[in-house]
């Protein structure tokens, strides 16, 4: 048996207990009782903080990041040169990706002789933080306002090129032009 006395000596704090005894009213347990259908009546009349998701969509501020995309270039060509510094700036090490050699019949395609012939954001581990974002240096990778599908599928949260690449139509581009500081 463990001494009582060398447990106080241990964390050098007592507790005392009150063995206070209970009145007629208080062993009914009326007063608990009245006061936790006032607690409950109380939130019958305030605002609901509910939202019909599919119907309303919520309102998010202007420097929301939601899910990540790819930038093109005017031409239409990918900005990304795989240099790996929005992977080596991501905490969570969501982003992986494969750099190749651009060939001469694929100028039209890459910006750069070097390219991601494989890039894939992990979106399960990703915590939005936006560093990747920060990191970059060619503007390839940012966070739009669109919020991630839920699925039930864990392969199908590893995003790849076919998710994250800007579409070649200028109509679906994606305007980032909120999130981009400007120079004073």
């Amino acid at each position: 048996m463990v001494n009582q006395k060398s447990i106080y000596n241990l964390t050098g704090k007592s507790k005392v207990v009150s063995n206070k005894k209970m009145s007629f009213v208080e062993k009914l347990y009326l007063p608990a009782i009245l006061n936790g259908m006032l607690i409950t009546a109380s939130h019958l009349f305030k605002k609901k903080t509910t939202i019909r998701y599919p119907e309303v969509k919520r309102n998010y501020s202007d420097i929301y990041r939601g899910k990540h995309v790819l930038k093109r270039d005017d031409e239409g060509r990918e900005r990304c040169t795989a240099c790996g510094l929005c992977a080596l700036s991501c905490p969570a090490e969501a982003i992986t990706m494969v750099a190749a050699e651009r060939k001469r019949d694929e100028e039209h395609l890459y910006r750069e002789e070097k390219y991601a012939i494989t890039y894939e954001i992990n979106m399960l581990r990703c915590i939005f933080c936006g560093f990747c974002e920060e990191a970059c240096p060619k503007e390839a990778i940012y966070l739009t306002q669109r919020d991630t599908p839920a699925d039930y599928d864990r392969e199908s949260f590893i995003y790849g090129k076919d998710k994250l690449v800007e579409p070649l139509d200028k109509a679906k581009r994606i305007d980032v032009s909120k999130r981009i500081p400007k120079d004073e």
